[in-house]
């Protein structure tokens, strides 16, 4: 069950299945940021499929506002069934799944896939377009007037223009290279002006340059808007390079939930490549690494 509250909510490790978990910190959100960030509160998530294997087992877990939260493990571990358990669009066996939103509601989420999913047919304005053309289409709650074209054209030209693409509007999915087509998708998850952005695996199948620019233009697109941000990847660098605390599955369970302690307030949008050079990269990359093994082991 997914329930939606504007209620702050007062949570509780469940004893059965606590893993070890450390404090999430907070951090200052930006003031231009348009709409609060999201708080999400896992309750014993379990994702149950249809041959008795738990997919999702007893989560529980708490995201503050505006933090950055990676989920690291083996593969078939649950990442990415959590992560559609967060964003609704995989349903819950038991437990619960709340979070802490706007009146408005709509938009409060965007997905970005481990693929662009690019319509063909569109060039790059008109996809980046097409979440607001379903928002008028549905007649979804969020905005109390539709917006029409003109305003649809000026978000999207906004949001190719942050992940500077702005040149690029008029061209076909097959004209552009896969990190402009990355970016396509970042673009078109950012024009409803999410609180919430999860992603899974975006940057899996880049080359690691290009992994360290796009993970650096995630990151000042947080700095601008302030989402909450869940990202599921097989990358320990990027993990760290993006995110403030990293939680470690194995099994359908969270292992253990590890704070970041590359990343402070004074350097948090520091560049992915700057990161590596910190002497405490390495030591909490063996850190994760060693858990990460550990969980493989046991």
């Amino acid at each position: 069950m997914i329930r939606e509250t504007n209620k702050k909510l007062k949570f509780t490790l469940s004893a059965r299945h606590s893993p070890l978990v450390f404090p999430s910190r907070t951090y200052d959100l930006p003031e231009s940021s348009p709409n609060p960030s999201a708080t999400i509160q896992l309750r014993d998530a379990t994702v149950r499929f249809p041959d008795g294997i738990d997919a999702v087992a007893s989560v529980s877990l708490e995201i503050q506002p505006g933090e950055r939260m990676a989920i690291v493990g083996p593969s078939g571990c649950g990442k990415t069934t959590l992560l559609r358990a967060i964003a609704g669009l995989q349903p819950l066996t038991y437990g619960t799944i709340e979070r802490d939103q706007d009146e408005s509601g709509f938009g409060s989420t965007s997905f970005v896939f481990q693929q662009p999913a690019l319509l063909p047919w569109r060039r790059s304005l008109g996809n980046v377009m097409l979440p607001l053309e379903l928002q008028n289409r549905n007649k979804l709650a969020g905005r109390q007037q539709p917006v029409d074209r003109a305003g649809r054209i000026e978000a999207a030209m906004k949001a190719l223009g942050e992940v500077e693409l702005t040149e690029a509007a008029d061209l076909l999915p097959h004209q552009l290279s896969g990190g402009m087509r990355m970016r396509v998708s970042i673009a078109r998850a950012l024009v409803n002006q999410p609180n919430l952005l999860l992603l899974d695996e975006p940057f899996a199948a880049l080359d690691d340059v290009l992994r360290m620019q796009l993970g650096d233009l995630v990151t000042r697109l947080w700095t601008t808007h302030g989402f909450t941000m869940v990202l599921v990847t097989h990358n320990i660098a990027e993990a760290i390079e993006l995110c403030d605390r990293i939680c470690v599955m194995h099994r359908g369970r969270v292992s253990v939930v590890l704070n970041n302690p590359v990343h402070t307030q004074h350097d948090f949008a520091t560049k992915s490549a700057d990161l590596r050079r910190m002497p405490r990269f390495g030591e909490f990359y063996g850190t994760v690494s060693d858990h990460l093994r550990e969980v493989v082991r046991s």
